[in-house]
């Protein structure tokens, strides 16, 4: 019996131990500020067999609370009582497109589907998709909006919009859809046309499908997530994902213009060298440091490594068959926002009127981190630009990087105990020149100024 009673102790110390390990998961050694900019520290992986789990609990904000904006900014709601509100598009006379939308049902079948659940549920995400595109008008011009009408509805999982002339195209997640639409317009009751399929097979992990176009309106961007974390249910659950394609809409072909994105949620034109920059969430399971999401310019035919490579030709190790013939043709990000910050929303500072400190950039909405120690991301911040269209460094005699980090824009999104007022998810320039950032989880558009700044044109879906 006493043999008995010190083995039954000893497995539940073994036992305890071990799952305490696992399910304490993984803790950074390194300051975001190391895995952000030009030049992140990319460490040895540290493989996880159970994900890190740390989430914020979400405690929305009360009235008259709002986030902190940045010396010289005053920030304010635009609208509120959304309804998960993500992607915005800012139209020609100023109203404002918003779609409120989620993710589409999900299979959430065994143990995993029961942690995504939790983690989804815990994280104010469990919600379903309102899967509807909402109007929001500021009349007054007074930087709120005093009316909401229901513009779309009964789509499915919405989120990039694109105006070109009369028609406004929306990419749905299984699909690119066209409806003629003018501004001014409250409501659209014309049947939607279908121009391009787009991949939804599950496991559908990464639902957005962003939309952009180009200068012409001759061509549609579309930004499509991977299935999976690392192609672990097998390469032909991928098949047309982790990738922006380029469709042109007056010959119907479409062609993949670059590959290898894990999750390229964000796209936008820098200004002042026409090109196209995405940001992008990374792989999991390597530990709190790795891998950095980053922020890239993007030309065609570029490969970014998905799967088999990171950061320019680390080899993941976990991807099986392995494709070292690729690592010479992996193209490496331009610039590390952080290792697990989520970055979602993208938008370029040339209509902005926030100041000279924020005049040439870009705009990343890091609706924030649920795996990494401690927690990251839950911002939005701001990084500056030069006249070449690249992010500005500052470097030292011997050329190592001094300088050329993320500026914070607006924080406070995560509470000193831990938990979260609300995620940032999309940004955009009003026509007035302030900045729009959506709040999914509160439910909530803010609106960023500068009122000494003076006035700029409407950000329009065309440039």
């Amino acid at each position: 019996m006493r043999n008995t009673l010190i083995f039954l102790g000893l497995s539940t110390v073994l036992v305890g131990g071990a799952g305490w390990y696992f399910l304490s998961g993984d803790t950074a050694t390194l300051d975001i500020a190391d895995v952000s900019g030009p030049s992140p520290v990319i460490s040895a992986p540290r493989k996880e067999i159970i994900p890190t789990i740390n989430v914020a609990d979400v405690k929305v904000w009360g009235e008259g609370e709002a986030p902190q904006a940045a010396k010289g900014l005053a920030v304010a709601r635009f609208a509120d009582g959304l309804d998960h509100p993500r992607s915005m598009l800012v139209l020609p006379n100023g109203d404002v497109l918003v779609a409120e939308t989620n993710s589409p049902p999900r299979e959430n079948k065994g143990v995993e589907g029961f942690v995504m659940r939790m983690l989804m549920n815990k994280a104010g995400a469990g919600v379903p998709s309102a899967n509807r595109i909402s109007l929001l008008r500021d009349a007054d011009g007074d930087g709120k909006a005093e009316s909401k009408t229901v513009l779309l509805e009964g789509l499915n999982s919405p989120y990039g919009m694109v105006l070109i002339g009369e028609t406004l195209y929306v990419a749905n997640t299984d699909a690119v859809m066209a409806y003629p639409f003018t501004p001014g317009q409250v409501k659209i009751t014309a049947k939607g046309r279908k121009i391009l399929d787009l991949p939804s097979q599950k496991p559908n992990n990464h639902w957005t499908r962003n939309l952009l176009a180009n200068a012409d309106g001759s061509k549609l961007y579309v930004a499509i997530g991977s299935a999976t974390n690392i192609a672990e249910k097998g390469l032909d659950v991928e098949k047309g994902r982790a990738r922006i394609i380029e469709y042109n809409l007056e010959t119907g072909k479409k062609r993949d213009f670059a590959v290898g994105l894990r999750n390229p949620v964000g796209i936008a034109w820098e200004p002042n060298s026409d090109a196209l920059w995405t940001v992008v969430n990374e792989r999991d399971m390597l530990g709190s440091d790795l891998v950095p999401d980053y922020m890239t310019k993007v030309e065609a035919g570029m490969h970014f490594g998905w799967p088999w490579n990171y950061w320019g030709g680390y080899e993941d190790f976990r991807v099986e068959p392995r494709r070292q013939d690729l690592r010479e043709y992996t193209r490496r990000p331009d610039y590390a926002l952080g290792s697990h910050v989520a970055p979602l929303g993208l938008t370029f500072a040339s209509k902005a009127a926030l100041g000279d400190g924020f005049a040439n950039g870009a705009f990343v909405a890091l609706h924030g981190s649920w795996n990494r120690k401690p927690a990251a991301g839950y911002k939005v911040v701001f990084v500056p630009f030069g006249a070449d269209g690249r992010p500005a460094v500052t470097r030292d005699v011997e050329g190592k990087v001094t300088g050329g980090l993320p500026v914070d824009v607006l924080s406070g999104f995560l509470a000193k105990d831990g938990s979260a007022k609300g995620r940032p998810a999309d940004v955009t320039i009003d026509s007035k020149g302030a900045l729009l950032v959506t709040d999914d989880v509160a439910g909530i558009i803010w609106r960023v100024r500068n009122e000494q700044a003076g006035a700029k044109p409407v950000e329009t879906a065309m440039r």
